[in-house]
């Protein structure tokens, strides 16, 4: 291993898949059946908004009392006007686990945000940033928008362009940074056959699209039933509309726009549905790309104890 991993101990699970699929459900299953207990085994978060205290709603984060006693770990570590990024989350969330295997527990990293998963389940190091090169970017999106700027990168990197999809600014905007910075694709930090960080065993949870479309919209709807917009209200008071990241969190600035009157409730409530549904495609293209993910279908009646199999084989000698 290179420096910086783990050196042994006990293998990582690592749970991904598409929003709504029961990521956690099956953390938490999983938790209670590898000890019997919920002592044994720890969660650190790898979902990027769950990282903010007061995204609730819109993140599905669990509540304390819904954690069934199992330690958590990276919830509700960022104000919302902080940035999130994943050079920033990759050496916390790797010392969280390494503190886990010290205390001879086993880790479970569970979430969605794949470049979040692959920066701690894989080897690759993020450069630096230039803050006169970001100025500019960040200026040019701001004039321009993020459509002109996603040309750019599909022509430099194609691959990442994908990636990161027409709408995301300050991805695009990391992405060509990077890439002026360093004169090589953004890509290239994460190649094709990846090396591990530490010894794991990567579930993915798939689910058929027309169901995990109606599964989406279903969530969207229900997220406004139990006060979403209440709660982007209350996180103005906190400042999120000075959040580079949070103010863009899909759901919570369709709910801002609400607010300010930019949308309508239904115009918010079905522009939200269809960036999360673009968002699960991206999802699953990125998951598809693990080379030893073992795929597993959200709604399968035995699924934990498939999963529970899976682990024991990658713990036999």
């Amino acid at each position: 291993m290179t420096d910086g991993s783990t050196g042994g101990g006990a293998p990582l699970i690592v749970v991904v898949g598409p929003t709504g699929t029961g990521k956690s459900d099956l953390s938490l299953a999983l938790a209670e059946r590898l000890t019997g207990t919920t002592g044994d085994v720890e969660i650190v978060n790898a979902d990027s908004m769950q990282l903010y205290r007061g995204m609730d709603i819109g993140t599905a984060k669990l509540r304390p009392e819904e954690r069934r006693g199992v330690p958590h770990h990276l919830l509700d570590v960022l104000d919302v006007t902080e940035e999130a990024t994943v050079a920033r989350y990759q050496p916390t969330a790797r010392q969280a686990i390494r503190n886990i295997l010290d205390r001879g527990k086993t880790p479970v990293l569970v979430g969605g945000s794949g470049l979040y998963v692959s920066s701690v389940i894989y080897e690759f190091d993020f450069p630096g940033t230039d803050p006169v090169i970001r100025q500019r970017l960040e200026d040019e999106l701001a004039a321009v928008g993020p459509g002109m700027l996603h040309r750019r990168l599909t022509v430099i990197d194609p691959i990442t362009a994908e990636r990161v999809g027409p709408h995301n600014g300050r991805r695009i905007v990391r992405a060509l940074e990077v890439a002026e910075m360093t004169g090589d694709a953004p890509s290239a930090a994460l190649p094709d056959e990846p090396t591990p960080w530490h010894p794991s065993v990567i579930l993915g949870l798939r689910a058929p699209r027309e169901q995990l479309v109606e599964r989406l919209d279903r969530r969207v709807d229900r997220m406004w039933a139990d006060g979403l917009v209440a709660e982007a209200d209350a996180l103005r008071q906190a400042g999120i509309e000075r959040g580079v990241t949070a103010s863009r969190a899909i759901g919570y600035a369709q709910a801002l726009a609400q607010l300010s009157g930019a949308l309508t409730a239904d115009e918010a409530r079905a522009q939200t549905a269809s960036l999360t549904r673009r968002y699960a495609r991206r999802q699953v293209s990125w998951f598809k790309r693990y080379p030893h993910a073992h795929w597993l279908d959200y709604d399968d009646p035995r699924l934990v104890d498939h999963a529970l199999r899976l682990i024991a084989e990658h713990q036999a000698p």
